[in-house]
């Protein structure tokens, strides 16, 4: 499942399931715009609270369906009660590996340009945050953010384009030699 996850993102960009597509940025931007309003943890307390309010509700009325029904089918969540989700040791050391290696190479980037190793860069790094100290005053993190995933939305339409001027110009090009012969 987790080598599928590039493929899965792919798919979300290009709108290819556009059921699943909506979905998961309509949640996503309901998050950000609830973000904006509370805090990461009443956020995180109300998801969780419509989670468990929507599975104690249907457990109640599987519950009763099965005794009006006199049915024994069990616990309604039996299957994925049974899943393993556990993380296997090899999983996480890969991606702790790789988010080490990206921190440390960040770490001794970020020392360098701060340690003034190349003047040049250091420089282009002090303009970089003085342009930002403007962005972060027209903007906080969570617009910054909102904004980022809305323009998630105007990516497929850019490939498209992208995708019909690759084949218009091939059409331009068969017109201009029909014309030159």
């Amino acid at each position: 499942n987790l080598a599928k996850r590039p493929e899965m993102m792919v798919d979300l960009l290009y709108w290819r399931d556009v059921k699943t597509t909506g979905v998961v940025f309509g949640a996503a931007l309901l998050l950000l715009l609830s973000l904006t309003v509370c805090s990461i943890v009443s956020v995180s307390s109300y998801i969780g609270l419509a989670l468990l309010s929507v599975t104690i509700c249907f457990r109640i009325y599987k519950g009763i369906l099965q005794a009006i029904q006199k049915s024994d089918d069990g616990h309604p969540f039996k299957q994925y009660l049974d899943q393993d989700v556990a993380l296997s040791e090899d999983v996480v050391h890969k991606y702790s590996d790789l988010a080490l290696a990206k921190l440390n190479k960040s770490i001794c980037e970020l020392r360098r340009l701060f340690l003034v190793e190349d003047l040049i860069d250091s420089i282009k790094f002090a303009g970089l945050m003085w342009i930002l100290t403007y962005v972060g005053s027209l903007f906080n993190g969570l617009t910054i953010l909102i904004l980022g995933e809305e323009q998630s939305h105007v990516f497929k339409t850019i490939l498209t384009l992208a995708q019909i001027d690759h084949y218009l110009a091939l059409v331009n090009n068969q017109v201009k030699d029909v014309v030159g012969k």
